[in-house]
């Protein structure tokens, strides 16, 4: 099998679509439909089910799939540690982030790529679920997310920091003067939250729950930007990590209080897949992280 063909195949498994995955390879359907074909004689099978449209995948197609996925993966993995013994570790990370983490990926990815000025980053910001798949399916090497709220598979952790909430609320409004909030009393004031599909928003709700309210936000949205955009108006709340005044600060004319009775906290943190050996760009990130003391940079 031709590491191209695979790499064909992966991305006809990341778009779904016969058009997308060539364009995305930056080659023609036909070429992209030749080597399917070239490897379903390889293989003895049918790997696509389709007609006119890509459909879906046979088993034989998901199995080679699953198998493409990990034999790029280390193809990745070979040429980094070949680069580095000639010219120092080069390549691509590819970083999936929770959006109440973002505010401080800065204070996670600059010492990377301080060390090492061949490395290049991307950061993607996604939901807890979608990170999780992200790294089983091999499109994200890292993620920046919970590791205590929902369970995570087959994954290695590094603890970073533990997010504790507050309530952002303007400064005129029924809480000024305050120096803390009861969750209970969120109610009294208009709130914006994130989506339900957000896993912070799972953890708010269960919050809510717990305490035997329903919090009926008036704007859902699963942007950070839209929520603060939302509060710079002066007349919405939200409840957000206190992470997120470390980047932006509390907005103008609003007030940061902490959440009380509970105060609970959550932890986050960078998770890799749990596989051996460890892929080098992965140990590099792995490894200019385990100094940094990001609980006592962001309180």
């Amino acid at each position: 099998m031709q590491i191209r063909h695979l790499a064909y195949f992966a991305a006809l498994g990341r778009e779904l679509h016969f058009g997308r995955a060539a364009a995305a390879c930056n080659i023609t359907q036909s070429t992209l439909s030749a080597a399917i074909r070239q490897l379903e004689e390889e293989v003895g099978a049918p790997l696509v089910e389709r007609d006119r449209r890509f459909r879906d995948f046979t088993p034989e197609g998901r199995v080679l799939l699953d198998w493409a996925r990990r034999m790029l993966s280390e193809r990745d993995a070979l040429d980094q540690d070949l680069s580095a013994l000639r010219r120092g570790l080069t390549g691509h990370l590819r970083i999936g982030a929770i959006p109440m983490a973002l505010p401080i990926v800065g204070l996670v990815t600059t010492p990377l790529l301080e060390a090492y000025p061949g490395v290049r980053l991307t950061v993607t910001s996604r939901t807890s679920v979608e990170i999780q798949r992200g790294l089983d399916e091999f499109r994200f090497e890292a993620g920046l997310t919970y590791l205590d709220n929902e369970p995570l598979h087959g994954m290695r952790a590094i603890p970073l920091y533990r997010e504790r909430y507050l309530l952002v609320t303007p400064a005129d409004g029924p809480f000024a003067g305050r120096s803390e909030v009861r969750w209970a009393e969120t109610a009294a004031v208009p709130l914006c939250l994130l989506t339900p599909d957000m896993q912070n928003r799972r953890i708010l709700n269960g919050i809510f729950t717990e305490l035997g309210l329903r919090p009926e936000p008036r704007l859902e949205t699963n942007s950070v930007m839209a929520l603060y955009s939302q509060m710079r108006t002066g007349a919405w709340s939200s409840v957000l990590p206190h992470s997120f005044l470390w980047v932006s600060g509390t907005p103008a004319g609003m007030i940061a209080l902490p959440l009380v009775e509970p105060s609970p906290s959550h932890e986050i943190g960078l998770v890799f897949r749990d596989q051996t050996p460890v892929p080098p760009l992965v140990a590099a990130l792995e490894k200019a992280t385990s100094a940094l003391r990001l609980q006592d940079v962001i309180e």
